[in-house]
């Protein structure tokens, strides 16, 4: 029987650093760089719809998702692409623009869903694909996606889904952010002065432990010129603590490692936990 409602679940990333990488197009336009996909992330409803329709939701710490939008222009023209109309609902419970990699989650698990309800028969590097060039093209992100089709501590040497990406499952320990608001991401992606620093901050090296990506992240943050003031006081203090931390790229926050790094985050705001998580986008349910 052809399910009613799909939903679909899509981990979010923390990108430490990068590079963008100019291709031909958006399919082989991206970046290269590290960061972690984490446990928290964007859940896509999706219904059969005339015209399609999408509502953008935030979990508070207590109560129901509260609505912060009835539009996405990136989900909108992805499903455009594939020539459907959908109802979409979209639920996380981290703050949009700061950093977390939802733009990308929540066009992998909205395209997965889509494709099991209407049994399009995509296959994951599709979906990807379209997800990923959606990303460039509304300047909304460039490795996200490629980062987001699996789980772990990833470094991708090679720009777009089919890059060469090392993933690395050696965080156990509470990963933990605080955030001080968005940074515009189009505005940084699409400046070119700002990419040319960005390009001569990226590190020389691959990291191998996940000390040494707190440590690569740290230099390129600094070098890079994208650190806030609240971000330099955040540091400071996860170094005096010995807590591995670093910048969230591209929002203005912290993110840190370890068991306690949640009461060295706290007296800075909000501070969400989450972990490493083990695999990419999921099918969550599908109802009749």
């Amino acid at each position: 029987m052809k399910p009613a409602t799909v939903t679909a679940f899509c981990p979010g990333h923390i990108s430490g650093y990068f590079r963008r990488v100019d291709g031909r197009d958006p399919a082989t336009t991206g970046s290269i760089g590290a960061g972690i996909v984490i446990s928290e992330g964007v859940t896509a409803t999706v219904r059969s719809a005339d015209q399609t329709s999408v509502v953008v939701r935030v979990r508070p710490p207590e109560g129901e998702p509260a609505e912060i939008s009835r539009s996405s222009p990136p989900l909108s023209s992805a499903l455009d692409r594939l020539d459907v109309t959908l109802a979409v609902e979209t639920v996380c419970r981290l703050p949009i623009g700061a950093g977390f990699g939802l733009s990308a989650a929540a066009l992998l698990a909205t395209l997965t869903a889509t494709d099991r309800l209407l049994n399009l028969g995509l296959s994951a590097d599709e979906i990807a694909e379209v997800a990923h060039e959606t990303e460039v093209i509304f300047r909304t992100g460039l490795g996200d996606v490629a980062a987001c089709q699996g789980g772990g501590r990833v470094v991708r040497t090679g720009p777009g889904i089919h890059g060469t990406i090392l993933r690395c499952f050696d965080i156990d320990a509470p990963v933990c952010a605080v955030s001080f608001g968005p940074i515009h991401t189009p505005d940084v992606l699409g400046s070119p002065t700002q990419m040319a620093r960005v390009a001569a901050a990226f590190p020389a090296r691959q990291p191998e432990t996940y000390t040494d990506f707190f440590a690569c992240c740290r230099d390129f943050s600094a070098a890079s010129g994208l650190e806030t003031p609240a971000v330099q006081r955040v540091l400071a203090e996860c170094d005096r603590h010995h807590i591995p931390a670093a910048m969230t790229m591209l929002g203005d926050g912290v993110f840190a490692c370890g068991d306690h790094a949640f009461e060295v985050l706290h007296p800075f705001g909000r501070v969400y936990g989450m972990g490493m998580a083990d695999a990419g986008v999921r099918i969550v349910e599908a109802a009749t």
